[in-house]
């Protein structure tokens, strides 16, 4: 008995594929007063095509056709990195799995699994991130154990708006370049392409960059909360459906603003690192749900940030 899905007010949240999978495997469910009853005696294997690439729904079906009972085929997965990461995990602790990473994940399953030690990837989004803080102050930040090939979309952007980005040993070290940030466009897209998650984060570059930028945002339909927040602070942009306008402007000012999603709020702690003033950024909780103590890390290398007790 599971409630229906909340999570950040960017859009959507459909679990259909994952319903729709799982009864192909044996699975029965009912939706009963905002909840769904899930029933089932054993899992059998089978041939699941998703309606579209889905990250959870991939995630959820390769941990239930591990331990199913026969062969499952997967196609049309989702390509991310953290997909790849979970089914090498899985492979750690005995469970056979073939194709990860590309759109066909083959699963034979097993009667248990083991116990085993495994290092869980860097969160690339964090990494990414922090590349754009390091841009947006005109700064220079050297990442160790920065994801650099799970983040080419994000790195090509950044690049293309003026901030050399270079692999060091196992670091990745980033800085901006004497010349003023340059205004890019940008399209979210499933993996490979740009990160929907990164997609605030670089609207706030936007804001200062020389020029005009573009924002396409193909993944969640309400997902340009931050835009009204960041013009608090004088920033220029125009929503039109799915897309954002952005004129860069000389400074943005500190103001007090409101954090409506996990990758908002973020984007409203980089504005406020390259405001005048000070900026309040209210309903933190969002941003503590994917950063863990990003005040003491961007403090450590010259942010002036403080959390206030509630």
């Amino acid at each position: 008995r599971v409630a229906l899905p909340g999570g950040c007010a960017i859009g959507a949240r459909p679990v259909d594929q994952h319903l729709k999978g799982l009864e192909q495997m044996g699975a029965s469910f009912q939706l009963e007063e905002g909840y769904i009853i899930g029933r089932c005696r054993k899992l059998t294997g089978a041939r699941i095509t998703f309606d579209m690439p889905t990250v959870g729904g991939t995630e959820n079906l390769l941990m239930a056709a591990v331990l199913a009972e026969g062969k499952t085929v997967l196609e049309n997965v989702a390509l991310e990195p953290e997909v790849v990461d979970l089914a090498n995990f899985l492979c750690a602790c005995g469970a056979k799995i073939s194709g990860q990473g590309t759109s066909c994940i083959r699963v034979e399953g097993v009667t248990s699994l083991h116990q085993a030690t495994y290092p869980v990837m860097p969160d690339r989004i964090e990494a990414g991130t922090f590349l754009a803080a390091a841009g947006i102050t005109g700064g220079e930040l050297l990442l160790h154990n920065c994801p650099y090939d799970e983040l080419e979309s994000v790195i090509l952007k950044l690049r293309s708006m003026g901030m050399e980005i270079t692999q060091q040993g196992s670091g990745v070290l980033a800085r901006c370049c004497a010349a003023p940030l340059r205004g890019t466009d940008v399209k979210t897209q499933p993996y490979p392409g740009f990160p929907t998650d990164m997609q605030a984060q670089i609207m706030a570059l936007m804001c200062l960059a020389q020029g005009a930028s573009v924002v396409e945002e193909s993944i969640f339909e309400n997902r340009f909360m931050h835009v009204l927040e960041l013009m608090r602070m004088g920033a220029q942009i125009k929503v039109s459906g799915h897309t954002a306008m952005v004129r860069g402007v000389q400074k943005l000012t500190g103001a007090p603003v409101m954090a409506s999603d996990l990758r908002a709020s973020a984007s409203l702690v980089l504005a406020g690192l390259a405001a005048h003033g000070v900026t309040e950024v209210r309903r933190i909780y969002h941003l503590d749900r994917g950063y863990e103590h990003i005040e003491h890390k961007l403090n450590a290398v010259g942010a002036r940030i403080r959390r206030e007790k509630q």
